[in-house]
């Protein structure tokens, strides 16, 4: 359903597995068997203004208390586990703790803006959940996560690998009346502490002795084991053709944005090498192709690749040979490669 995070998975995202499974058995907990608790989970800035409730800053920011919030959020931040395994989860945490705390006071600057200038009073009508963060994502998911055009309506209105994700988040946007103020203070805070303004990205940081304290004990229950390779069994004619069909049809994507990056940047001499520019992606090992050792000896030599990329796509997950292949079949595009091998 959604292309742009891959298929491994939970495997290296113990921080979005706990993320998943915590908050989400709590919220069922609340609304099935404990319905009557669910009043100290309520996200209300006026209790905290006025009664100095702090610990509604805490509880009613973790749980939600709507199931549909709590599904929607739990899908953006399953999708959104991609940036734990690029950024490891150390920093993803810093990145959720820091748009945490920087939105609750957004929070309270934008509910007396809209008591300031409209009359309204919002602070006791705030939905309460892990929402800011995950509106925080969508930083980092629009400014990172490479674009690819998977099919185009109404001429220049085309569907992307990253449509489903904005529309599930617009769900997310409309599902409440002042849902609006937390997924602003969401962007804002995502948006802060991605560009590190202020350093904030220094000071609202995991420690690491706290990392290590939580990866000692935790990681090994929320740990996810890595995924079995494909099985070597023949496939029908059917699934064959699609799989070939699907495989060309990214063979061109990838040509377009390639030959794209190639004309902005105009190399000398106004030629452009066509074999180097992009290797056919049909060259990956496949059980389906038996002459796969007569194909590799025919095909140019392999380009040397940056061990720096082939580290950080293999903290994101995949295997040495697969980031190795990638970088060489992407001309050493970080990008492209990075998604070539979330589609596969």
């Amino acid at each position: 359903m959604f292309t742009s995070t891959g298929s491994s998975g939970l495997y290296k995202a113990p921080l979005s597995k706990g993320l998943l499974l915590v908050p989400s058995a709590l919220s069922l907990l609340l609304a099935l068997l404990l319905p009557h608790c669910q009043r100290f989970f309520v996200y209300d800035l006026q209790a905290v203004k006025d009664d100095f409730q702090i610990w509604r800053l805490i509880g009613g920011r973790i749980i939600c208390l709507d199931l549909k919030d709590t599904f929607c959020s739990s899908l953006l931040i399953y999708n959104f586990r991609i940036f734990e395994r690029r950024y490891g989860s150390r920093k993803f945490a810093s990145f959720l703790l820091g748009s945490w705390v920087l939105s609750a006071l957004v929070d309270f600057v934008l509910v007396e803006a809209v008591w300031y200038f409209f009359g309204i009073t919002a602070a006791g009508n705030l939905p309460s959940g892990f929402l800011a963060p995950v509106f925080a994502l969508f930083v980092p998911f629009y400014c990172s996560i490479p674009r690819i055009q998977v099919a185009q309506i109404l001429g220049p209105l085309s569907i992307t690998n990253k449509t489903l994700i904005y529309i599930l988040g617009l769900q997310l946007f409309t599902s409440g009346s002042y849902i609006w103020i937390v997924a602003i203070s969401g962007l804002a805070s995502g948006i802060c502490y991605n560009s590190q303004v202020f350093r904030l990205h220094q000071v609202l940081c995991i420690p690491k002795w706290v990392a290590k304290f939580f990866s000692w004990t935790l990681e090994p229950i929320f740990s996810s084991a890595e995924p079995a390779t494909e099985a070597r069994i023949g496939m029908g004619a059917t699934v064959d053709i699609q799989r070939q069909q699907r495989m060309e049809l990214l063979d061109r994507q990838l040509m377009l944005s390639q030959f794209a990056q190639v004309r902005q940047q105009r190399p000398q001499g106004g030629m452009i090498n066509w074999n180097r520019l992009f290797p056919p992606l049909r060259q990956r090992r496949n059980i389906n192709y038996q002459d796969g050792r007569r194909s590799e000896q025919q095909a140019s030599p392999p380009l040397e690749v940056s061990e720096e990329q082939v580290a950080r796509l293999m903290e994101m997950g995949f295997s040495r040979g697969d980031a190795l292949e990638a970088l060489r079949a992407s001309n050493n595009d970080l990008n492209v490669a990075t998604n070539f091998l979330l589609q596969h």
